[in-house]
């Protein structure tokens, strides 16, 4: 049915109305109108057409119970009438649909029309011979009839080469797409339901749940299926996803029993009989509706994905079926442009390719224009040559393959790899991450990680096992350092605490025997709980009968655990008809509401204020401080006559008697202390929020390594917390938290709200200079808000609840610390990757720019020749992308710091490699161009005519390019000033294939590649020759690494050019609406308000033009301070428009970075976006005033400023 498209599924339904479903007591469109309804109408219609909940159960052949009994033919069968519980996916493009948006690429298209137009020219011969010899003489030498005839090569191996370029990049989207969608079902696997078939609880991939089964569902769930509660213990669910009402709403079976799929649990738990999977649910059908939306979404889409790659393959929520409202998320998001529009690599690298491709393109208009003019002044000027008509195509054909070499550099100046790197790499790590235990839903979440300052952990199942032991407990008056033998304790005591534990506690919560033989017992359902149940083993009882004899059904009222209760409590009827109440919780919240307690023959006595202080000193104190969670059970017992007020929760919870006090341990993981300190020498702060109490959390923080005794360090709890960070009327001051959050390392007691609060704190904070990068993880319904508000959401994998792997950017699929380790590595990895190809493609394009420049105005013809530029293109492009972006990462990467968000891309150590290689390439290659003759006793190939013979000696530059490329590319392996290139070269058996693969088709290329590369054979002698100017690379490269940075001041003063000579404000606006789309939607309002500041920014420009021409002897104050503190309210901060990230580092050119923070006035905006996203917009001033010459007093006064 995957494929079947909703019309014919429809059609399907609608003859299965007839037989009325085929054997089952209702048809699929009778339950799909059932569950529109809503709250006491859907009660009525339940009771008048199905007699209520049991009855729909026997129409639909199953028991609420036992459920379905599982036979393969039954399930089949309602898979068939009731469809199967999966949204069909969109269609993935085809093939052709991928080569067709290729061939979008402008660059590209320039190049088909070119090579289209000299393909025409090539065949058209103009009339009379002598016309031919008459004409342009622009260079010596009259054709032979035979090269005349090879003039349409050139054209022909053009289109050919786009053609090869266009699949290229089809193929890489497409293996994307094919991965992407692979690790989707990977997602979608991952997502188990609870479901009881044949009276067994067991764990269903949701695409297998059918219509009748009974679904078990909990606190924490994302509903898979549309169903009818059967039976709910104060179940609350969020349905915000699919009403919009933020309230939770409360569901019960005799109420409103209607829960609909893609909404979350937030409290309690219950058993739902299922009703309606896959297109029939209420996600199911928005879905469908959606499905004729999606067209012309997609054409937006479109525009925005084509500037970011990577960006494109932003995975899609947890389950398909959820996609409705993520959709409806996405929308939402992009209107108010949230923290995931554009990771911040990608945002630097559009930067620098739009920046780069905007030098190429002068670059190529230049070269089209010199050598026009030269040809022009050449003939028509200086030998005084009529314009003769019948030369017209001859002399059009010249103008083309001027053309020609000018779109040539163009093509070699853009990087269009610098997308496919991102996306390769990117693509790449996600893939060998998933070993890692890391499953990344958003992928620049991976890059993002690289970044990462601060790390806020749980405790709970993450830095510890989440396998917990009962090891110490208190009880009748005595503390037991071990579980004690069951005849040292009442009998009365005893059947108290197993009754309260065995009765209290999930039914879902089990013990089950070891998988393996001398293997630890498999503990299912709350952890803690399980502690609990273990500790009844311990003491020679069994939990089971106790559940046997009271089901869950006949449980009178549950008190489930949340985070404001902090307890859970359930109550039973006795048989003389009054009630009893167990209940259980952290100790210190249900101490407090005990007024008595059990002594050692299980008589309760009474237990005073004082008594529970000496308690806490003696008992609870010193189990915290040896890392356990202490918890307290209890009971109370009621009257039946009159019936308590159960919603009264403040006196039912209340005035209770204390059975024992537990002390249960969770072993710290053995590999976090490790993994701990990997971070910290890494420059992540890692910091610890839990629930637990102080004393626990300070004991694990110890042994984890998270605080070292005599450290000045913060461990505070949440109330502490609270009191520091808020002020007078209870609201966060950002001052506040900045005194906290730097020495805060363990945050107890701590609400879902306190790990929010804090988050966005550290991330809103200014006072360090770069901005925090923030990573989180979670596992609870509650974490959903910090794990969005992070940079970084990590979800447990085997913990988490699907609300929380929804919120969340990458699951971990072990729960264990270690593995963010593992995340950090990577991400650093792919930062590293993308540096060392833009070391590698930068080099490429500065040589290549300026030989094709310098080349063609010298000799009117680049000496590399269009598809000779295409092919190194491509291995600098595609080849080298894949070969640097796939290396694997090494330990190595987590002894440095992080680069933190204004780290410019390429950093002074890059900068110097690129200028170094580019110089030494240059030099050798103008060398063989202006003086090779010479030296390989060839025939010159200079001042060759139209359409003449590849020569030797041009064959010989374009070889030793392309050998001087592939050594460059073992250098750029390396950024760091690293002197061994080679090291772990063979760990990357696809760098190798892709070194050695390039080299042999060169040289099939040059020995046979002849005219339509124009090449001609070399022999051996030349080839060596070749080889050696190629390995001279290597040599350069330890030349290079010798000179110490430092003694390069002049790099520093690139990095300010590139820093100043961004664009004026208007054109850096513009600039933005080309890149990304997404945002121009956002700014249609704000455009305005900018047309009109930059208007009177104009005008104030000319103004002061004026004045400084006046006054240009006398000083004066800077006019533009007005506007510019005008510019920088919140309200008008240009978002944006030239962030000011330097792209070449400068790290200690003090007056720029003086500069940069003094004209920054201290406003007291702090929710002002711009400053979130760590980057000082500043309005450059001294770039304003038209006149402000280096030489006036005003440029020197605005230096100084």
């Amino acid at each position: 049915m995957g494929d079947m498209s909703n019309s014919d599924f429809y059609a399907k339904n609608q003859r299965n109305e007839d037989n009325h479903a085929a054997g089952f007591g209702c048809s699929v469109m009778e339950l799909r109108s059932l569950m529109e309804l809503r709250g006491t109408e859907a009660v009525v219609k339940l009771q008048e057409d199905y007699t209520g909940v049991e009855g729909l159960c026997k129409r639909l052949k199953t028991s609420p119970t036992e459920g379905l009994a599982g036979a393969q033919t039954d399930l089949d069968k309602r898979r068939e009438i009731y469809g199967k519980n999966l949204i069909p996916p969109k269609k993935p493009k085809t093939f052709l649909q991928l080569v067709w948006e290729a061939l979008q690429d402008v660059t590209l298209i320039i190049l088909e029309i070119a090579a289209l137009i000299s393909l025409g020219l090539s065949f058209y011969h103009p009339p009379g011979e002598s016309g031919g010899e008459s004409c342009a003489t622009g260079k010596g030498g009259v054709e032979d009839e035979g090269e005349a005839d090879a003039g349409w090569i050139e054209g022909a191996a053009i289109l050919l080469s786009v053609v090869c370029v266009v699949l290229v990049t089809a193929f890489n989207d497409w293996s994307k797409e094919k991965q992407f969608r692979g690790l989707q079902s990977r997602i979608e696997q991952e997502q188990k339901f609870q479901v009881v078939r044949g009276s067994q609880v067991i764990q269903l991939p949701v695409s297998d749940i059918v219509v009748g089964d009974i679904a078990q569902i909990k606190y924490g769930d994302l509903l898979p299926a549309d169903g009818v509660l059967i039976q709910g213990n104060d179940l609350k669910i969020d349905e915000s996803s699919l009403t919009g009402e933020s309230d939770h709403v409360k569901k019960c079976a005799d109420m409103d029993p209607m829960l609909l799929s893609g909404t979350h649990v937030m409290e309690g738990s219950g058993r739902m009989v299922v009703t309606a999977v896959g297109v029939n649910s209420q996600t199911g059908i928005i879905f469908t509706l959606l499905g004729a939306g999606t067209e012309e979404e997609e054409k937006i889409e479109k525009k925005v994905k084509k500037q970011d790659g990577a960006a494109a393959m932003e995975m899609q929520p947890l389950k398909s079926a959820e996609g409705g409202e993520s959709d409806e998320k996405e929308k939402k998001k992009r209107v108010h442009g949230s923290k995931k529009e554009k990771s911040v690599l990608q945002g630097k690298l559009t930067k620098l390719a739009v920046q780069i491709g905007k030098a190429g393109l002068l670059m190529s208009a230049i070269t089209v224009i010199i050598l026009v003019l030269y040809f022009a002044i050449d003939n028509f000027v200086l030998q005084k040559q009529p314009w003769m008509p019948e030369c017209t195509p001859i002399y059009v054909q010249y103008f083309v393959k001027f053309f020609i070499i000018g779109v040539t550099v163009l093509v070699v100046a853009v990087p269009e790899g610098l997308p496919l790197a991102v996306t390769i790499s990117l693509a790449y790590s996600v893939k060998k991450m998933m070993k890692d235990n890391n499953l990344v839903r958003h992928l620049d979440a991976c890059e993002t990680m690289g970044n990462a300052t601060a790390i806020c952990s749980d405790k709970t199942g993450t830095l510890t096992t989440n396998r917990m032991t009962a090891v110490q407990c208190y009880m009748g008056d005595v503390h037991y350092r071990e579980i004690p033998d069951p005849g040292a304790l009442s009998p009365k005591l005893l059947d108290l605490l197993v009754n309260s534990i065995s009765l209290n506690s999930a039914y879902t919560t089990k013990i089950l025997p070891p998988d393996k033989e001398g293997g630890l017992p498999k503990q299912v359902g709350n952890k803690t709980e399980c502690g609990l149940l273990g500790l009844v083993l311990d003491l020679k009882r069994d939990y089971q009968p106790i559940r046997n004899q009271i089901p869950e059904e006949k449980l009178y009222k549950v008190y489930t655990f949340n985070s404001s209760r902090k307890s859970m409590s359930t109550v039973i009827k006795l048989s003389d008809g009054n009630f009893r109440m167990y209940s259980k919780g952290a100790s210190e919240i249900v101490l407090k509401k005990c007024n008595h307690i059990l002594n050692e023959v299980g008589e309760p006595r009474v237990f005073r204020p004082r008594d529970k202080d000496e308690m806490v000193k003696k008992v609870i104190e010193p189990m915290a401080c040896e890392g356990l969670r202490t918890i307290c059970v209890a009971y109370r017992d009621f009257s039946g006559d009159p019936e308590p007020n159960w919603d009264d929760e403040t006196s039912i919870l209340n005035n209770l008697t204390a059975i024992c006090v537990v002390g249960i341990e969770d072993p710290v993981r053995p590999e976090v202390p490790d993994a701990i300190l990997k971070c910290q020498r890494a420059g992540i702060t890692v910091r610890m929020v839990t629930g637990d109490n102080i004393n626990t959390a300070r004991a694990i923080a110890i042994k984890c390594g998270i605080i070292h005794p005599g450290e000045d360090f913060l461990c505070i709890d949440g109330k502490e917390f609270n009191r520091r960070i808020r002020n007078e009327k209870g609201e966060v001051e950002q001052e506040r938290m900045d005194k906290v959050w730097p020495k805060l390392r363990v945050l107890a007691r701590s609400s879902p709200t306190d790990k929010h609060t804090l988050v966005k704190g550290i991330i809103d904070s200014t006072i360090a200079d770069q901005r925090q990068v923030v990573a989180v993880t979670g596992d609870g319904t509650n974490d959903g808000p910090a794990l969005k508000k992070a940079d970084v959401g990590f979800a447990m994998g085997i913990a988490g609840t699907d609300v929380a792997k929804e919120a969340s950017d990458i699951i971990l699929t072990d729960d264990n610390f270690s593995s963010i380790v593992k995340a950090v590595m990577w991400g650093r990895n792919v930062y590293d990757s993308i540096s060392k190809f833009l070391q590698f493609q930068l080099t490429v394009n500065v040589v290549a720019v300026i030989v094709a420049f310098t080349g063609a105005c010298i000799t009117q013809d680049s000496p590399l020749k269009a598809v000779q530029m295409l092919w190194v293109n491509l291995i600098m492009d595609t080849f080298a992308s894949l070969a640097l972006a796939t290396e694997p990462p090494t330990e190595s990467l987590l002894m440095r710091k992080p680069y933190g968000r204004n780290k410019p891309l390429i950093s002074s150590t890059m900068t110097k490699n690129i200028l170094g290689h580019g110089v030494f390439q240059l030099i050798i290659i103008f060398t063989l161009l202006f003086v090779g003759e010479k030296i390989f006793d060839i025939d010159s190939g200079r001042d060759a005519p139209l359409n003449s013979p590849p020569s030797e000696h041009y064959t010989i530059i374009f070889n030793t390019f392309v050998m001087m490329q592939l050594f460059n590319e073992i250098n750029a392996r390396k950024i760091h000033g690293e002197r061994n290139v080679f090291d772990g070269i063979f760990r990357n058996p696809i760098f190798c294939s892709i070194v050695f693969g390039t080299f042999a088709m060169q040289i099939v290329i040059v020995q046979f590649g002849g005219k339509p590369f124009s090449c001609q054979p070399l022999n051996l002698e030349k080839w060596m020759w070749c080889v050696f100017l190629g390995l001279g690379e290597l040599v350069w490269g330890q030349v290079i690494a010798t000179i110490p940075n430092s003694r390069l001041r002049f790099l520093r003063r690139a990095g300010q050019l590139t820093r100043k000579d961004e664009l004026p404000e208007e054109d850096a606006n513009e600039d933005n609406e080309e890149i990304d789309h997404a945002e121009r939607e956002l700014r249609r309002g704000q455009i305005l308000w900018f047309r009109g500041l930059n208007r009177i920014q104009t005008q104030i420009r000319v103004v002061n033009a004026f004045r400084s021409s006046l006054y240009e002897g006398l000083e004066k104050p800077d006019p533009r301070s007005s506007i510019h503190n005008f510019m920088t309210h919140p309200e008008f901060r240009i978002e944006d428009s030239t962030p000011n990230i330097p792209l070449i580092d400068d790290t200690d050119d003090d007056s720029a970075r003086r500069r940069k923070y003094s004209s920054q006035p201290s406003s007291p905006n702090k929710n002002n976006n711009a400053i979130d996203s760590g980057i000082n917009l500043t309005i450059d001033t001294s770039r304003s005033a038209a006149s402000s010459s280096p030489a006036s007093p005003l440029h020197s006064l605005e230096t100084s400023l």
